[in-house]
């Protein structure tokens, strides 16, 4: 076999094996005579070889006859007809397992796993493991492999035995080979519900290691030099004289945990967390001015130009007063505009530059990178981030993420451990919370005259589609389809379109049009996701709403309920919907807060969503759960910690075991 096909299962060295564990197991320690196999369920049947050959009976297939049972292949190769035949030859019997149903022939097993043996022969003394395999490679050869693995010597413990005793822990090999060669009589349903104190000394190897190599990461941050910003210049302090709001009490404890971080010699990495509308924006502007204050250059990279541009926007309404030259990349630039911008960059003259993932490709150079500012870093992949950090000169610059999908705090534990995190968990007085509702489909005439009136009272509407053109799911209604619709259903209405294909002018000048109030309805796609602030907006429909994801849903209705007008988000639904669907729809009509939607997001799609490529799509976790093994979690952060000061080799044989090549995805 093709060692290719092996690596795309990730198994490349004896541990990766070792640790491809049993997805469930099968019973062939028992024989089971043909008339008593139990309906449903798989059993291991002996029988001797009678007869077999290739019939025609609608489609080709293979019989064999093997003394009151039949086994019947549809798909086979011209060697298995041969094999059996020898069987015969050589008064071989045949060990089937699969379920046994009741056919034409009378007893039959369909496709059935199958060995010859000679009579008399000893059954196994284990149960039969079940590996997660993939196309073009079969139990058959996967199984030998992964057991030759197990076999090749004792699996040395890396968790030192006093931590072993601390929290009740089996040994590691005894353990692993328990999940792979389960004895017979053992409790089959604590094995299948991964509960078996093997499975859950795995599961703690397993957090034990994610959680020392993001300390260690951490470690290796802090050791780096990084510019030590000032707290408190001159444009800080200009700043804070003449902003026209106070800053909120959890606003002013983030800046404060950023500041202080600033001003230390290694480099910040820290997580600014907040729900939609928080004001997260302004405490990474105070950042900016800090790098400023002290002869240094910051980056703002944002996912997508509308929020680039928006961050431009509001960038220059703050800062530009104060004197600071603020640069912008973005499509729309001329060749001749675009090399000016580089230049102020390159050269230190432009003291911010603003840009999407522009910022961190060849040609982008800066003078004196002292912070880089990373909104909704979730959306960045590892390498964008990495490539800009190396943006700096020998320092390091500060690194501040910023999200506005908020974390449950069960990740924050496990997979943002390596990041300081600050939340803002509360939103700037004024702002007035959405009134969401549940309308079907079948009231989209009802809801045309509510827009109608709503726009008749100077309000502004968005109206979200789920896609931009054709969708091969037609009921799906599409952004192009819509705008043409509403426009002609809405006559005398200025009906506006966004969406992600649009040249980058165009999709500028359609955003500036409803910014200004030239736009009554902008039907658009979820381009408008993020960072859109559009005071005069108070109502949004979001079409086919069950196709949306929680925390997407909660990031759009965020949109709206920023001026003084009550705001009301319509999510319009198709029917039948399923119980997933319906599940996400009246959590998001039940609750405004982002930290609960979170944490029902977690509880019904898992993590994947809010690690974004966080680990470049591998998964640091294959084997625990975080709801469901909350104390292990909790056991690990501590284990880590006491490891790490008192056993730093084995945290290092820890790591290098569990995580090997990928121990550097924590490095971003």
């Amino acid at each position: 076999m093709k060692p290719g096909k092996l690596e795309k299962l990730g198994l490349r060295s004896r541990f990766d094996f070792v640790l491809h564990l049993p997805l469930r197991y099968e019973d062939e320690t028992v024989l089971t005579p043909v008339h008593a196999a139990p309906a449903g369920r798989g059993v291991l049947v002996e029988a001797r070889v009678q007869r077999a050959a290739v019939v025609f009976r609608g489609k080709r297939q293979l019989l064999v006859n093997a003394e009151g049972l039949v086994l019947r292949f549809f798909h086979f190769r011209n060697t298995q007809l041969a094999q059996f035949k020898q069987a015969i030859d050589e008064g071989l019997h045949v060990r089937a397992f699969g379920e046994v149903r009741r056919g034409l022939l009378g007893a039959e097993m369909a496709h059935p796993r199958y060995r010859f043996v000679r009579p008399g022969q000893p059954l196994p003394e284990t149960l039969t493991p079940v590996y997660p395999a993939s196309a073009g490679i079969g139990q058959g050869t996967l199984r030998p492999k992964v057991l030759e693995a197990l076999d090749a010597g004792p699996l040395e413990d890396t968790v030192p035995p006093g931590l072993r005793a601390k929290y009740a822990l089996p040994p590691f090999d005894e353990s692993v080979r328990l999940l792979h060669r389960p004895p017979p009589g053992i409790d089959a349903a604590s094995l299948v519900e991964r509960t078996h104190p093997a499975w859950r000394r795995v599961k703690f190897d397993e957090l034990l290691a994610q959680q020392l190599s993001l300390r260690l990461a951490y470690r290796r941050r802090r050791s780096r030099s990084a510019p030590v910003l000032r707290a408190d210049g001159a444009l800080l302090q200009a700043f804070a004289r003449r902003l026209p709001f106070k800053l909120t009490r959890a606003q002013a404890r983030a800046m404060n945990e950023v500041l202080r971080d600033l001003v230390q010699p290694h480099p910040m990495q820290r997580l600014l967390q907040g729900d939609v509308g928080s004001g997260k924006t302004i405490v990474a502007a105070i950042a900016c001015l800090a790098a400023a204050d002290s002869e240094r250059q910051a980056a703002v990279m944002a996912p997508t130009e509308i929020l680039s541009e928006q961050h431009a926007r509001k960038f220059g309404e703050w800062l530009a007063p104060l004197g600071v030259r603020i640069a912008w990349l973005h499509g729309s630039l001329s060749g001749a505009e675009k090399k000016r911008a580089l230049g102020s960059i390159a050269s230190g003259e432009a003291q911010i530059a603003i840009g999407t993932h522009a910022l961190v490709q060849k040609g982008v150079e800066f003078a004196r990178l002292g912070l880089a500012v990373i909104d909704e870093q979730h959306r960045f992949g590892v390498q964008q981030r990495l490539t800009l950090r190396r943006k700096g000169d020998d320092a390091a610059p500060h690194q501040l993420m910023m999200s506005a999908t908020p974390i449950p705090r069960t990740l924050s534990m496990t997979y943002f451990a390596d990041l300081d995190v600050s939340v803002i968990d509360e939103l700037p007085p004024g702002r007035r919370p959405v009134t969401t509702r549940l309308f079907s489909a079948a009231r989209r005439g009802e809801l045309l005259a509510r827009i109608r009136e709503a726009c008749a009272e100077s309000e502004q509407v968005y109206w979200v589609c789920p896609v931009i053109e054709e969708s091969k799911e037609g009921d799906v209604q599409t952004a192009v389809d819509t705008h043409a619709l509403l426009a002609k259903e809405l006559h005398g209405l200025r009906v506006g379109l966004l969406h992600g294909r649009l040249p980058a002018a165009e999709k500028a000048a359609v955003m500036a049009d409803f910014v200004a109030g030239r736009t009554d309805l902008l039907v658009c796609t979820t381009v408008i996701e993020v960072g859109v602030d559009v005071p005069n907006a108070s109502l949004m429909v979001i079409e086919s709403a069950e196709r949306f994801g929680l925390a997407q849903l909660h990031q759009l209705r965020g949109r709206i309920g920023r001026g003084s007008r009550e705001s009301v988000c319509i999510l319009l639904y198709g029917e039948p919907l399923s119980d997933g669907a319906r599940a996400r729809l009246k959590v998001i009509f039940e609750s405004a807060n982002g930290f609960e939607i979170a944490q029902r997001d977690l509880e019904l799609r898992g993590p994947g969503e809010y690690l974004g490529e966080r680990q470049s799509g591998e998964p640091l976790l294959r084997f625990a759960d975080l709801e469901r093994d909350g104390d292990l979690v909790r056991q690990a952060i501590e284990a880590a910690g006491e490891m790490l000061e008192q056993h730093p080799a084995a945290a290092r044989a820890q790591v290098e075991r569990w995580l090997g090549r990928r121990k550097d995805l924590t490095q971003a």
